[in-house]
């Protein structure tokens, strides 16, 4: 396999020329610290990690999840600090630096950023929701007796001989369902209804924090993020506390955490626990590029990648013993099978289960306000991370025009995150929430992992990788990580996106099945990201002056640009 195949000799391009308006630079590196936590831990760590955990094998999950994250989640998270850190520019124009051809890739990420806005801060508005509806003495989903429920709804806590059967509601489920979402009022996707406007008003109240968080750069995102990034760890530790002191919590522990080797034959399991890492990190959505590119260049980010990597698997971790004591104890309430009390994935393990057991324990009310107060951080860090990413993304790729002009910038992408989550507010919009969920930033942002890898460790090159590390951090990338960005990490990705493709289960929400027309726009959506890579591709060769090879020379070679003197200094030692 060729590593260099660019033409001229190996020398690094330089970063790029002092701007006109300076780059900012993070403030302290513990600013940085925690907006990288703050990304990778979002609310897929409190939800996704216990019940694929449980799912595949209990403890011995525990062995593919840490082999992939080793081998393929952690080196992929060096890389993008080491890239957004030596080039000091956004997921768009860093391809000039690195393979023009590859170009699209930044585009790729900024739409697939903008997919994701559209329904993931819809799921903040509800826990939004859920946090204003928790100031009550009793609350909302505690008991049948609420104008929105149904001769169904079943609430057993408290109670003897209460027959739970197929078509039994919880109160939790109903208010989720009947009250928050007014789901009922919905046929489907082909008839969605109106717009909520108490969720309306929640998601602008959202998208207004986020506004305010970002408008003036990561001056102000870095402060705000030592709200949202230490509140959730404070959060959990009271609620893992508090949730081993139920009965029956001893259950759910077990049942989280007993191990069935048997399930470590199944490529399913290895295909979760891969997808797992790689979305819980979040390599290949542009946010650790951007935030690494304000760091100063002789940042350790080699340490920084280990550190932060660690806490986000070590919160799954966590998050999975503090979500299953709970679940033991509905277990012990309900007289049945853990098992059957954790059937349920997704928002609905955060709305309706949780939030049921919540309503019946003592002082239900300060650890509901706490639980959605959680929610809410755990969510508003990983959207400042991801706006971020687009933001800094194309201000970097046009400083002419937007050099100075932020603010403004940034309240128009926020104008366009907020209209494109409308249909998510409607009676039938969390049919479109997990249509989106599930296509948006699915196998596209995988397969875009997949050849960002490729363009850096075989276009780019490794030794000139490793020797802009080296550049950085005064020493160079051992041997492991130099296999894992050519050969292994590639390979595991390759894996799970065909697996991914030849594996697509019915997709359902509730009881609703989404129509087969529904599938193919969710096709449409992820393709519609993915293809401006080869369209960019297409358009650099047409464009581009010459013979075909003397083209592909061009395109595959990184733009030549002079090292202005760096104002840190070249020969400081890194910063530590």
């Amino acid at each position: 396999m060729a590593e260099q195949p660019c033409l001229g000799p190996p020398a690094s391009p330089a970063p790029p020329k002092p701007r006109t308006h300076p780059r900012d630079k993070w403030s302290k590196k513990m600013d940085f610290l925690l907006s990288v936590v703050g990304f990778a831990v979002d609310l897929g760590n409190v939800w996704r990690f216990p019940y694929i955990c449980y799912q595949n094998g209990g403890g011995a999950f525990l062995i593919p999840y840490t082999l992939m994250a080793v081998f393929g989640g952690v080196p992929l998270f060096y890389m993008e600090l080491a890239l957004g850190q030596f080039h000091r520019t956004g997921a768009i124009p860093i391809w000039k630096r690195i393979c023009p051809i590859f170009k699209g890739i930044g585009f790729a990420i900024c739409i697939i950023g903008l997919y994701v806005s559209f329904y993931y801060n819809t799921i903040i508005a509800w826990a939004l929701y859920y946090f204003y509806s928790s100031f009550s003495g009793t609350l909302p989903w505690a008991s049948c007796d609420n104008p929105w429920n149904t001769p169904d709804c079943t609430n057993y806590f408290g109670k003897s001989n209460v027959t739970w059967t197929n078509f039994s509601r919880s109160p939790a489920e109903e208010f989720y369902t009947r009250k928050v979402l007014e789901i009922q009022k919905s046929g489907g996707l082909y008839d969605i209804g109106g717009i909520r406007w108490q969720l309306l008003l929640c998601l602008f109240l959202i998208f207004t924090i986020v506004y305010f968080s970002l408008w003036k750069g990561v001056k102000t995102s870095g402060k705000v993020v030592w709200v949202t990034a230490t509140l959730p760890y404070i959060v959990l530790l009271i609620l893992l506390i508090r949730g081993a002191t139920l009965p029956g919590a001893w259950r759910g522990v077990v049942f989280y955490l007993r191990p069935d080797w048997g399930k470590l034959l199944s490529t399913a399991v290895w295909v979760d626990a891969a997808a797992q890492i790689f979305f819980s990190l979040g390599p290949g959505f542009g946010v650790l590029l951007a935030l690494a590119s304000y760091n100063h260049f002789h940042n350790n980010c080699y340490r920084d990648a280990l550190v932060t990597s660690a806490v986000n698997c070590l919160t799954s971790f966590l998050s999975g013993f503090v979500i299953f004591t709970v679940l033991g104890y509905m277990a012990e309430m309900r007289d049945v099978e853990v098992e059957d009390v954790a059937r349920d994935k997704g928002p609905s393990l955060l709305f309706i289960t949780y939030p049921e057991a919540i309503a019946n324990m003592v002082g239900s009310t300060f650890f509901a306000i706490i639980f959605f107060l959680m929610m809410i951080t755990l969510g508003l860090d990983s959207t400042f991370g991801g706006l971020e990413a687009v933001i800094t993304a194309v201000m970097d790729e046009y400083p002419q025009v937007l050099a100075g002009r932020r603010e403004l910038f940034v309240l128009g992408l926020i104008t366009v995150c907020f209209l494109g989550s409308l249909s998510t507010l409607t009676y039938g919009g969390a049919y479109v929430v997990k249509l989106l969920e599930e296509f948006g930033a699915g196998c596209s942002i995988l397969a875009v992992v997949l050849l960002e890898t490729i363009a850096v460790s075989w276009f780019y090159g490794i030794q000139r990788f490793s020797h802009d590390v080296k550049a950085m951090l005064g020493f160079t990338p051992g041997l492991f990580w130099k296999l894992c960005w050519v050969a292994i990490s590639p390979a595991l990705l390759a894996f799970i996106v065909i697996s991914s493709l030849l594996d697509q289960p019915p997709l359902t929400f509730f009881d609703y099945q989404y129509p087969e027309w529904s599938i193919s726009v969710g096709f449409l959506i992820g393709a519609s990201s993915f293809i401006c890579i080869p369209l960019y591709m297409v358009y650099k060769l047409v464009w581009t002056p010459g013979s075909l090879k003397q083209r592909l020379a061009v395109c595959i070679r990184p733009e030549k640009t002079t090292r202005a003197p760096q104002a840190e200094g070249v020969g400081m030692a890194p910063v530590l």
